[in-house]
């Protein structure tokens, strides 16, 4: 119920902080009214007009890139395009223009390249034909909104910007946490006796060489101390006052600090997997995640499940994530790649049919349509669809989503 709750607020947060300025949601919406009420044309394309002279505006995309084809008239009776000069600007959020030249073919004019996406522009359109000279500017928008700051920061959007990037190569493997052998220490007798005094008690920290045990030697029956052979915690208390020692630990101490993460790696996988390799380990949970590194592979494998175990290594510092005992699970690094552009997984959304990532540009938000290559939960390359060093949303991003569905997303041209 709660977290029902912080979403409704968030929302509407967005909301008002929406209408508290002009926003692109508003173009959004402006636009998508006007969709229904500009004059389409015979090709079904956006009608401009001057005096006796009109243009029709498409984009052509029926098996081939974007590109414009672009019909003009005189008195609503077709012009033949040779008789038509036109250029083009379309001015992009973040300040770039593509500009568009054209030659005429067949009953059109051919826009020269094409309209990348996402169609979303300010438009500019200059023609001369017959002496006279036209010119014509609109707002064409799509997957775009404009949120302001506030909102956006109580809504949890964050942004960074688009660059360089380590994608791996991950193998995924369960395992359980521990206590390496140096952490954990028996306290024994050194000499057969009977025990006199017993100073340690279970779950009591301990430090090295803190005199846990007195035992009264059956030989000399001198009393002699045992010390603490490390600092730790007294995890085990297996005798008493009076009790007589022998081969048994009379206490077991244990180094919560001194811990790594055992891995039951598979034949199919044990090639792959090298000491220094990076491991991202998470608790079962997944509220708890760190990264470390493969420290060994033992050499003998498990008779009945052919097995081999890695031992991750964990920091001082883990302790406070992690118990001994606990499950835990593990992305192995098997091999890592630079890549010359990469953004956040997280960060990817749908649009249309397209995988995308919002682009930031002040309180502005609008969808880029991207080509993804190698994808780890972390980490996804981009091919192409995004400029390095362009802010992108990293959290938060189904906020934006939601806020440029609920304005409709346009792709009238």
């Amino acid at each position: 119920m709660r977290i029902h709750l912080l979403s409704a607020l968030l929302v509407c947060a967005l909301t008002a902080a929406c209408g508290q300025s002009p926003s692109a949601n508003e173009g959004e919406e402006a636009h998508g009214a006007e969709a229904a009420e500009f004059e389409r044309g015979p090709h079904r394309g956006r009608m401009l007009r001057d005096g006796d002279f009109a243009i029709e505006m498409t984009i052509f995309e029926d098996g081939v890139e974007p590109e414009f084809h672009i019909y003009a008239y005189r008195g609503n009776k077709p012009v033949a395009p040779g008789e038509v000069q036109l250029s083009v600007e379309l001015a992009r959020l973040g300040g770039r223009v593509d500009r568009f030249a054209f030659a005429p073919q067949e009953d059109y004019l051919r826009g020269t390249g094409v309209v990348a996406e996402p169609h979303s522009f300010d438009v500019k359109i200059k023609a001369v034909e017959g002496g006279r000279t036209h010119s014509w500017t609109y707002a064409s928008y799509e997957g775009r909104t404009t949120i302001a700051a506030e909102a956006a920061r109580q809504g949890g959007v964050k942004s960074e910007k688009a660059g360089p990037g380590t994608v791996s190569e991950l193998v995924d493997m369960s395992g359980r946490v521990e206590i390496t052998p140096e952490g954990k220490a028996d306290v024994r007798a050194w000499l057969p006796g009977r025990i006199v005094e017993m100073r340690g008690q279970l779950g009591q920290s301990v430090r090295k060489g803190q005199p846990l045990v007195r035992v009264e030697s059956s030989h000399s029956l001198q009393v002699y101390s045992i010390p603490a052979p490390i600092s730790g915690i007294v995890v085990e208390k297996n005798a008493n006052v009076g009790d007589v020692t022998g081969d048994r630990a009379l206490f077991v101490i244990a180094d919560p600090t001194k811990l790594h993460a055992e891995f039951f790696v598979y034949p199919r996988d044990a090639e792959r997997i090298r000491v220094g390799q990076r491991v991202d380990l998470r608790s079962l949970s997944g509220e708890a995640r760190l990264s470390a590194t493969v420290e060994a592979m033992l050499p003998t494998a498990d008779l009945a499940s052919q097995t081999l175990m890695a031992h991750v290594h964990l920091p001082a510092s883990a302790a406070t994530l992690f118990r001994p005992g606990m499950g835990v699970e593990g992305s192995f690094a098997i091999s890592e790649t630079q890549v010359p552009l990469a953004v956040r997984t997280k960060a990817i959304q749908r649009f249309r049919d397209f995988d995308v990532v919002y682009a930031k540009v002040r309180n502005t938000y609008e969808v880029r349509m991207i080509r993804i290559g190698r994808r780890t939960p972390e980490w996804t390359e981009i091919l192409s669809g995004l400029e390095p060093g362009t802010e992108y949303v990293t959290d938060g991003a189904f906020l934006i989503r939601a806020d440029i569905d609920k304005a409709g997303a346009s792709h009238d041209h």
